[in-house]
């Protein structure tokens, strides 16, 4: 038998290839971390595998992946439930600088021996069909009658999700033909795409088009993590990959690398088949996917993330000095003034990793790779979501992040 966790290495890997055929790039991405982290291990041996192994942190991805309704969602977590990979945290980027049309959860393993073996997550967004400051009730309509046409997920991949799910695994023929199934069906659609559709979709939200304009979902992208993301970050650009314009997070500094800091190669032309009205088909090309790549850091408690949403909200301008002057120096001090999550084995505290993702880069990410920016209108929000509705929407628990990290720590024989 195949075990959960090994399909779930199976699943990360073939999704790896797949992307890495449709877009090169990712390719390449993937090699340069590679040898920075490479680098990196040979020049700090003591301190390179601190926030996990060499092995975990060379096989370690994230996905992100959209839907457009909540029975699409469901499935989404009935299929990761296969991987082992539950529901973990509440992302509204609705609110976000610029407003993007989506919430969101990440679909992880929960378990830090799961996390240890393989780490895959995948950033799950749902379109919000019914807020007024994106789509008017016309629109609303149409949306939702296209997205209940399309049918995602084959019955026999769910099938066999839920009894991965059930028995802790497959056995090896339905264990080859579960991966295979869950892998095409993320693979990029080569139907033709409305092109009326989609630009209309496209006025309101290039994020909604990608969703909604199109008979199928896709990878969007998969994040390989590196070390060092400057170093990363420089090598791209020296082979003459254009990178958004910055590092996305806290700056490069001095003290412990807390939470997530993250960047992308922008997002490439990609060819597409677009119909016409007159029922002609025409070649053309759409930009909505890209390469990003991540460095984790430690996961903060709620006042530690109080602090570091206030850091960045101040003056960019002037990020290191308020960073240096008033953010934690060492871990001794996040300890100290329980800022930071750690566990405590035989007398030694090691950092609890941080496993999941930040509201403002992941908005900052999509804000870097889109052409304009969507103009929210004035209007209500229409259904009102946070973590209990759409644990409602999925018909099972999403995970509190910050309890999952207390949990772990308090297992260990840390503070409360």
């Amino acid at each position: 038998m195949a075990e959960i966790h090994e399909l779930r290495s199976r699943f990360a890997a073939a999704l790896s290839r797949m992307y890495g055929r449709e877009v090169p790039a990712y390719t390449t991405l993937v090699d340069v971390t590679e040898q920075v982290n490479a680098d990196f291990l040979a020049a700090h041996p003591a301190s390179a595998e601190r926030f996990g192994s060499i092995a975990r942190v060379t096989a370690e991805r994230h996905g992100a992946i959209r839907v457009g309704t909540a029975s699409e969602l469901r499935d989404v977590a009935d299929l990761f439930a296969g991987f082992g990979m539950y529901p973990v945290g509440f992302y509204d980027l609705c609110d976000a600088t610029p407003p993007v049309p989506v919430v969101s959860t990440a679909f992880r393993p929960i378990d830090p021996a799961e996390l240890a073996r393989n780490p895959f997550r995948v950033f799950t967004s749902m379109l919000t069909t019914a807020d007024r400051r994106f789509f008017d009730a016309d629109l609303q309509q149409r949306l939702e009658a296209f997205l209940a046409r399309r049918h995602l997920f084959p019955d026999v991949l769910l099938a066999l999700a839920r009894r991965a799910a059930d028995d802790g695994g497959l056995d090896e023929p339905q264990a080859q033909r579960f991966t295979a199934l869950a892998t095409a069906v993320f693979e990029l659609s080569r139907e033709p795409v409305d092109r009326a559709w989609y630009r209309e979709l496209e006025q309101v939200s290039a994020v909604a088009a990608d969703i909604g304009g199109v008979s199928g979902t896709h990878v969007n992208h998969l994040t390989p993590r590196v070390l060092d993301i400057d170093d990363l970050y420089a090598r791209m650009t020296a082979r003459g990959i254009a990178m958004i314009d910055r590092i996305q997070g806290p700056p490069r500094w001095a003290g412990p690398a807390v939470l997530l800091r993250q960047t992308s190669f922008r997002a490439l032309a990609e060819a597409r088949r677009f119909a016409l009205p007159d029922g002609s088909v025409v070649d053309g090309e759409l930009r909505v996917r890209f390469g990003e790549v991540e460095a984790r850091g430690i996961a903060l408690t709620p006042s530690g993330c109080a602090l570091y949403d206030e850091l960045l909200d101040a003056d960019p301008a002037n990020a290191h000095g308020l960073w240096d002057s008033r953010f934690p120096a060492s871990e001794d001090e996040l300890e100290k003034l329980g800022m930071g999550y750690f566990t405590y084995h035989d007398g030694v505290r090691a950092p609890i990793v941080y496993e999941d993702f930040l509201p403002r880069s992941a908005a900052g990410i999509f804000r870097s790779n889109l052409d304009r920016d969507t103009a929210a209108a004035p209007g209500e929000a229409g259904t009102v979501y946070d973590l209990g509705a759409l644990a409602a929407i999925v018909g099972r628990e999403v995970h509190d992040p910050y309890e999952l990290y207390r949990r772990q720590q308090q297992r260990s024989g840390g503070p409360p």
